[in-house]
């Protein structure tokens, strides 16, 4: 693709970015076929190929408007279309420069202003998004369903083995997955504690950064991945092994610091060292294969179960069919679920900033998931586990981690 940018913008990092990227796009549609909201509407204008022709219209001058912050907005950042692109288009990278220079030419409404601005101020911060569940959790039986059925139950995290193994790892615990899912991240710690790997928590490390940033935020979301690297490194010096991400939304941002941070002399080399550390659960455990204490997770006795791969996980992590091939091999079965690469609509925030839309791809990805009766529903990200439970119905929707740490119980109780 040709383009002519404005000085103004090729004399930025972020315009020098944009230009390269869209210099690969040949616009040849194929993204059109995998976008679910081009699926849904059927504007070209609310493709990837749409909105990579209205940010190169940006950057070349033209004004953008309301509608062009509404079709960028509606992008779900599911990435669907970088696994079509055959031309290596980044179009995430891409997406969030266009969000970014439109952001600071068209003003939004007081109730968008406001809307976000809670989010940001609420959801990163786990000493104030926690005590707001607990009370979600107390009235949830008094309040409306399309409320309730948001609010996870209360859940026990469970024992958290001691770290007194030779190798060891560092998890993230995340800002919204502590108080909303305590039992994933310590689900986690007992599987590697059974494969001789301890899990370490550092406790100034909080949330990735990726829900400010892709509120327009971006300062305040890298401020959260510097905060993040500081925290992590002493433990990387005295030989971490990995960065353990249970979120995949999680997983896809941290293994951008290195991209996001790479102008920032103070931050960039440590951020290369952490992109490389930055491991999926499922990475970590499938790497494990030859492992002898991972045939004594394995289960005989498990139900049909449905696997949602995060877009995260397949699209961001480039993690396809990893947590199903492992999940097989240890003894899961795996239902068929039709169109596994579409978006649950889940999508960080988007859930809040675009319910219509969001509430159309849940109903569409439930019906694939339970259409082969499965007795659970599993996924790999905290927001894809939440938006799904809420309209599963009386099928339980967890983080397949979760089934791992039960298959060791039930082995230890058969003991």
């Amino acid at each position: 693709m040709q383009t002519s940018l404005l000085e103004k913008y090729k004399a930025t990092e972020l315009g020098a970015k944009a230009e390269n990227i869209l210099r690969k796009c040949v616009h040849c549609g194929f993204c059109l076929a995998t976008c679910p909201t081009y699926d849904l509407l059927g504007n070209e204008l609310d493709s990837p190929r749409g909105r990579i022709y209205q940010i190169k219209q940006v950057l070349e001058g033209v004004a953008p408007t309301k509608s062009t912050q509404l079709h960028l907005d509606r992008c779900l950042t599911c990435r669907n279309c970088e696994t079509t692109c055959p031309s290596g288009v980044e179009y995430g990278h891409l997406v969030d420069a266009g969000r970014a220079i439109v952001e600071e030419q068209v003003p939004r409404s007081f109730a968008q202003r406001a809307l976000r601005k809670s989010m940001r101020t609420f959801l990163p911060h786990s000493n104030r998004i926690g005590p707001l569940i607990k009370l979600g959790q107390f009235f949830s039986a008094v309040l409306p369903k399309s409320l309730s059925s948001h609010i996870p139950a209360p859940q026990q995290a469970g024992h958290w083995p001691e770290p007194g193994h030779p190798r060891k790892m560092l998890i993230l615990d995340g800002c919204v997955q502590p108080s909303m899912a305590p039992a994933i991240n310590a689900s986690a710690a007992r599987v590697l504690d059974k494969l001789g790997i301890s899990l370490v928590v550092a406790q100034k490390a909080g949330c990735c950064g990726a829900l400010s940033f892709h509120l327009n935020a971006q300062s305040e979301g890298l401020a959260f991945a510097k905060a993040n690297i500081d925290a992590w490194w002493p433990e990387i010096e005295a030989g971490a092994e990995a960065i353990v991400m249970t979120a995949s939304g999680c997983g896809v941002f941290v293994g951008d610091y290195a991209d996001l941070l790479k102008d920032q002399p103070m931050y960039a080399e440590k951020a290369r060292r952490i992109t490389e550390l930055c491991k999926d659960i499922s990475e970590v455990i499938a790497a494990e294969k030859n492992n002898p204490e991972l045939e004594k997770l394995k289960t005989d006795s498990a139900g049909p179960l449905a696997f949602h791969p995060p877009c995260t996980l397949q699209h961001g992590q480039k993690q396809l069919g990893t947590t199903e091939a492992l999940l097989t091999t240890m003894g899961f079965d795996l239902v068929p679920v039709k169109d596994a690469h579409f978006c649950c609509g889940s999508a960080g925030t988007y859930s809040i900033t675009q319910k219509t839309l969001s509430q159309k791809l849940l109903t569409r990805k439930i019906s694939s998931l339970l259409k082969n009766k499965p007795d659970k529903i599993a996924t790999a990200n905290i927001g894809c586990m939440l938006h799904l439970q809420s309209a599963a119905g009386d099928t339980p929707v967890v983080h397949w981690i979760q089934l791992l740490d039960e298959s060791i119980t039930q082995a230890s109780g058969n003991c």
